[in-house]
């Protein structure tokens, strides 16, 4: 069943703050294979203008999918996640994220399409700073795949 299009444009309240670690950059930076020593070396970080170390693009992910699950565990929606693949992924950054950032996501559904039997669901989610300045903006696309037939 084709998920209900009057979810568009619903958002959902921010998360909890996310306390961002050096640890936690450092580990995220290891596990996907990235040397880049300003997510690791506080001097470094400096050395390109940063107050502490910075993490990698892709570590907003980690915290924003977190935050897509108020939309996914939204019973009133209905989504059958156990059918659900991730589709694609995309930042647009207004700064990095950075050691000791406390971060908040507010999650929006931006658009819901059904493509042969599959529904497909894009979730942006706003990122800001404790100080409510805009960090980064990621964009979330699920597949709930269609059910087998018989």
């Amino acid at each position: 069943m084709a998920l209900d299009q009057s979810f568009v444009g619903r958002s959902y309240p921010p998360t909890d703050p996310y306390e961002v670690g050096r640890e936690k950059i450092r580990e995220f930076a290891e596990a996907v294979g990235d040397p880049n020593s300003a997510y690791t070396d506080p001097e470094a970080a400096k050395a390109l203008g940063y107050a502490d170390v910075i993490a990698p693009p892709t570590f907003v992910f980690t915290i924003t999918y977190k935050a897509a699950g108020q939309v996914v565990q939204d019973p009133q929606l209905g989504l059958d996640y156990s059918r659900v693949v991730h589709g694609d992924q995309k930042f647009a950054y207004k700064r990095p994220v950075r050691a000791g950032d406390r971060l908040t996501v507010v999650s929006t559904i931006e658009a819901i399409k059904s493509l042969a039997g599959n529904d497909i669901l894009d979730i942006r989610g706003e990122v800001h700073d404790e100080a409510g300045e805009h960090v980064v903006t990621a964009w979330t696309k699920l597949v709930a795949r269609a059910a087998e037939e018989g």
